[in-house]
């Protein structure tokens, strides 16, 4: 596993843990937490099985 797939596999649950916190505090709604969490998701997948 190469460097950047790690930093992927760190980076993608911090961004899912920030976004529920966010949720948590009434900053974001449901649709933008679900919305960040999906794409975050979507985006590390990709980035992932191209490295």
């Amino acid at each position: 596993m190469s460097d950047a797939q790690l930093s992927l596999l760190t980076a993608a649950p911090i961004i899912i843990a920030f976004a529920g916190a966010l949720r948590a505090m009434g900053v974001l709604s449901t649709t933008a937490t679900a919305s960040a969490v999906g794409l975050s998701i979507a985006i590390a997948v990709v980035l992932f099985t191209t490295q």
